[in-house]
């Protein structure tokens, strides 16, 4: 079997040479992905800087803020404990302790800037891409192609984010500002296959553009195995008490790289289950089905080439319904009052806006898994909040618009239904064929429509060592963004 090596760490001296350059000319110095897993690490001068820097700016130091340690400010924070939530039983009605991880403190406001900057750095730091001459495309369903303009702005380069009509309006607005051509394509986070056909047709341009593709660069897996999974790791070293167990993991898949996060607990944690979330209207991994949904930030219809499928053990569909009727619940005053009178303590219910459409889904998911697996006060479920409702007040706007105030009927309807009265309906535990049905899946969309190697697809599945030569790249990187970052200071 030919062994494969999914990202090429070849190094072009000119190009590279060229890309310091412009990082010289920018300001510019590169985190290593040591430095994202601990700050700590971070070179006192640019601590120093970063005291006088808001979160969100578009400022060349804020790349080192692309770690789940921020200090959850908006200006001027350096970095501290990983930043989670723990959902309480009088939440969730399970007595399972469900933790998340909070994405809204990076920079852009949601950690798809991390998948970003794990896409686009090996890249650059190779010479690959060469920022003084080739344009830079960002596919998305959303949150990755701001990531991806916010690091093409810092580098000077003509950014082009591609993302379905359907999405938030919060989104449009913010790359208004940063991204140099935004290009939306038809439908919604279900419509993934629209997104590359957008991508060939620029290919077919002509001009000099390179597609970091985030379905399939195994740039977002390596920074969720690593930065995403070891921040997971610290969070359960602080949670978990002598007695309590890790029972798994929880999370919609829109690229499948947060779920790389999934290959590194299981190594530290073998018994530990990784579920994969979608939204029951798009039943593609359930049921190889289609539709549409309202769960912006995830994608259907295909299973992302970087999705290691023999690490998944259940997948949960979602109802967008329950999304949607929960962000009111969370978010609307009425909602809010409801939820403290129902026991809910009140600092929690503050800090609910924490919760973007995706990350309301992997809370859901979580209870489904709680439920599911009969889970107890000492066992430990985790997942993520990819992003915060700031990026959805349009859609309470249109919802409010829409259906009229929300009521403390609402409020109780919403509380008990999707939350109290959460089944394990519309969730399968998967099996070993089961797996590889799923992982065939990726046939259809890869190799059918994009050109790939069936053979590469043969070999993540046979090949135990596919996976585990990704991981181990992340000495060779790092030693590539310092060589980089010489680079940049020698001039």
């Amino acid at each position: 079997m030919t062994t494969y090596t999914p990202i090429d760490l070849t190094v072009y001296p000119e190009r590279r040479a060229r890309a310091a350059r412009r990082a010289r000319e920018r300001g510019i110095l590169l985190p290593t992905f040591a430095q994202m897993i601990n700050p700590d690490l971070v070179p006192d001068d640019i601590k120093g800087e970063l005291r006088n820097l808001g979160l969100w700016e578009i400022h060349p130091r804020n790349l080192f803020r692309i770690t789940w340690h921020n200090e959850p400010v908006p200006h001027g924070g350096l970095f501290g404990p990983v930043n989670y939530l723990e959902f309480p039983p009088e939440l969730t009605g399970v007595p399972a302790r469900i933790v998340a991880l909070v994405g809204k403190w990076f920079p852009t406001g949601a950690h798809k800037v991390g998948a970003a900057y794990g896409v686009l750095v090996p890249y650059l730091v190779t010479g690959q891409f060469d920022p003084t001459v080739q344009k830079a495309a960002w596919p998305s369903t959303g949150n990755y192609c701001r990531g991806g303009a916010f690091d093409s702005r810092l580098l000077a380069v003509h950014s082009i984010a591609i993302l379905p009509e359907g999405m938030s309006q919060e989104r449009f607005e913010w790359l208004k500002g940063v991204a140099d051509e935004v290009i939306k394509t038809p439908g919604s986070e279900a419509n993934v296959k629209e997104i590359f056909d957008k991508c060939k047709e620029l290919q077919a341009s002509g001009e000099d553009i390179m597609i970091f593709n985030q379905f399939d660069e195994f740039g977002n897996y390596l920074w969720h195995y690593a930065v995403t999974g070891r921040a997971m790791e610290e969070v359960l070293e602080r949670v978990m008490g002598p007695r309590d167990e890790f029972r798994g993991l929880a999370l919609t898949t829109g690229s499948a790289g947060t779920i790389a996060s999934g290959d590194y607990l299981k190594q530290r944690f073998p018994t530990a289950k990784v579920a994969a979330g979608e939204a029951l209207q798009v039943p593609t991994l359930m049921e190889n089905g289609f539709g549409e949904h309202r769960i912006e930030g995830i994608g259907d219809k295909h299973v992302p080439w970087i999705h290691n499928v023999r690490n998944t053990d259940l997948v949960i569909d979602v109802d967008d319904n329950a999304v949607v009727s929960l962000a009111r619940l969370f978010n609307e005053p009425a909602g809010r009052a409801y939820l403290v009178r129902q026991g809910v303590p009140e600092d929690l219910v503050s800090q609910l806006d924490l919760l973007g459409f995706s990350g309301i889904a992997n809370l859901v998911m979580s209870v489904k898994f709680a439920k599911y697996y009969e889970l107890g006060p000492n066992d430990v479920v985790l997942t993520v909040l990819t992003d915060s409702m700031e990026l959805y007040q349009s859609r309470l706007r249109e919802m409010h618009e829409e259906y009229g105030e929300y009521t403390d009927i609402d409020a109780a309807r919403d509380f008990a239904r999707y939350l109290q009265a959460a089944d394990v309906d519309h969730l399968l535990e998967l099996r070993y064929t089961d797996r590889r049905r799923i992982h065939n899946l990726k046939y259809f969309t890869w190799v059918e429509q994009q050109g790939k190697d069936a053979d590469e697809l043969r070999a993540q599945w046979y090949d135990r060592d596919y996976w585990k030569r990704i991981q181990d790249l992340l000495p060779q990187i790092d030693a590539l963004i310092e060589e980089f970052n010489a680079l940049v200071r020698q001039g």
